[in-house]
């Protein structure tokens, strides 16, 4: 049976190692569907919205440090993922995007579909291409998975139309892409920074695709032998922590928080991170979070090798890692779920492997660093703001590990993006247990309302940061989606029903009402 361009395309991917895909196909993907399906070793995920697909891809890419494939129907299909599509992009996570396209001949035709899916898809990407011809197809898809896994790594999106998906191609059997080599530190930067590191009010900033476990006791080192303080970025795309690492302190998300936090900072050492800067503008507040006249030198850049990058920076210094004392458990929290009390129920519930994506914004503060004393995890933050992450990359993440338990722990604004992320969860199987933080409004706008100047929510503003009116069922929702849900309101409940979902097989929702 001769072969399609669909059926190239479905063989050059797996040949390249991609074995995931998450897909929400229409009528012009279907060759690919139908390729994608028979006997490649590539599992599909079908996905009720594209923002689903995009952000489960980034979770995937996440974990499993290598691409996973989203299917999207045409332009408007790519719209409805783009959001996510920029919190990868601002992960760093490798991802390629199959785009189906209206057949060359059809396009002119302005039907209902047609769109500028080259303009929709660049903001997003680090490449894009359109096939052209059958002949191309293996050399487009090699070239792109290459581009998008060599520093900085991030999206590849690939247009295909449905004609060159239905026609006869010939396979050209190029070789896989070569997989990209860790760029070595630079001596010089290396000696620079041992050296700013000695200066006072020194701080050593880490951020990477994956801060692991030994970059984190090599930080800890290197501050100990240098007396500098140490950070990570306000938000990391993956930190391995619990298990007996020290705690390693975040950049405040919240803007006079970040400015006290650095107010002494006179010389910052950026490993794999930039210079932080404030979320947003505010009136008579900085943008740039560093002090004036704060020195900065960098190690390493923010897709580099953050472990060779502190090792290198470590055997300099004479820094070694040493015995730590690990950060105590909280006690076993009572009486309402507080942002404390959040804390000290899952960080009491935690499993050893763990995944963690975070999307808890109001009630999180006390969150991470209450885990700091759980078994051995992963925490996965949103890069790029962008909401209606967590639940999606939770599906990703379980996909990439399905072995490990994941938790998914979002406040009901955000979950009200992507609720269909359940269903995934759900057809899957996928040991996923979501955490809903319902306090029935958006209240990180009525803070930043009078942060930013704008007065305090009144009887005409307040409506627009109001969820309760009708107040969602979140137990329903989820049972609709075929996930068994239930309320707690009580600390010592949230706890007791975290320690069950997380023992039990399948995905599990908890509304804990704040």
């Amino acid at each position: 049976m001769a072969q399609t361009g669909a059926d190239i395309l479905a063989r050059v991917l797996a040949r390249n190692g991609v074995d995931t895909c998450f897909a929400n196909p229409g009528t012009t993907e279907m060759h690919l569907v139908s390729s994608f399906t028979h006997d490649l070793g590539i599992t599909c995920h079908l996905c009720l919205f594209e923002g689903v697909a995009t952000g489960a891809a980034d979770g995937y890419a996440r974990m499993a440090r290598k691409p996973a494939a989203t299917l999207l129907h045409l332009g408007p299909g790519l719209a409805n993922g783009i959001a996510n599509l920029h919190n990868a992009r601002k992960a760093a996570s490798p991802i390629i995007n199959i785009v189906g396209e209206h057949a060359v001949d059809h396009i002119a035709h302005d039907a209902p579909l047609t769109a500028d899916i080259d303009g929709l898809a660049r903001p997003v990407s680090k490449s894009v291409a359109t096939l052209r011809d059958t002949g191309g197809i293996d050399a487009a898809v090699t070239e792109m998975l290459a581009e998008i896994r060599t520093g900085p790594t991030g999206v590849g999106t690939l247009i295909v139309p449905n004609d060159i998906a239905w026609s006869a191609a010939q396979p050209s059997n190029l070789p896989p892409a070569s997989p990209p080599m860790p760029t070595p530190p630079e001596a010089a930067a290396v000696a620079a920074a041992a050296k700013a590191l000695q200066e006072p009010g020194a701080l050593l900033l880490l951020g990477s695709p994956h801060i692991t476990r030994r970059a984190i006791e090599l930080g800890h080192a290197i501050a100990a032998k240098t007396g500098a303080s140490l950070r990570a970025e306000a938000a990391t795309a993956r930190t391995s922590r619990g298990g007996g690492l020290p705690e390693l302190a975040r950049v405040p998300f919240q803007i006079d928080a970040a400015l006290d936090a650095l107010a002494d900072t006179g010389h910052a050492i950026l490993a794999g991170a930039r210079a932080p800067v404030a979320f947003f503008a505010y009136p008579e507040r900085p943008s740039a979070l560093l002090p004036e006249g704060c020195a900065v030198t960098r190690l390493s850049p923010p897709e580099g090798d953050l472990e060779a990058a502190l090792a290198a920076l470590a055997d300099h210094l004479g820094a070694k890692p040493a015995e730590t004392s690990a950060p105590a458990m909280p006690p076993l929290p009572r009486g309402a779920i507080t942002p404390e009390a959040l804390g000290a129920a899952v960080a009491n519930a935690l499993p050893e492997g763990a995944i963690v994506a975070d999307e808890s914004v109001t009630n999180g503060p006390h969150l991470q660093p209450a885990c700091a004393a759980s078994p051995a995890h992963d925490w996965l933050n949103n890069r790029g703001g962008s909401i209606g992450y967590a639940m999606p990359v939770a599906v990703g993440a379980a996909a990439a590990c399905p072995d490990r338990p994941v938790l998914a722990v979002v406040g009901d604004g955000s979950a009200s993006y992507t609720p269909q992320a359940l269903w995934t969860m759900a057809r899957a199987g996928m040991n996923v247990t979501v955490v809903i933080l319902s306090n029935r409004r958006y209240r990180i706008l009525a803070t930043e309302m009078s942060r930013i100047g704008a007065g305090e929510p009144d009887e005409q503003s307040d409506p627009l940061m109001s969820l309760d009116n009708p107040p969602i069922d979140w137990v329903a929702q989820a049972r609709t989606y075929g996930v068994p849900g239930i309320s707690v309101s009580d600390a010592q409940d949230l706890h007791r029903e975290l320690a069950r979902a997380f023992a039990e097989p399948g995905p599990h929702l908890i509304e804990a009402r704040m």
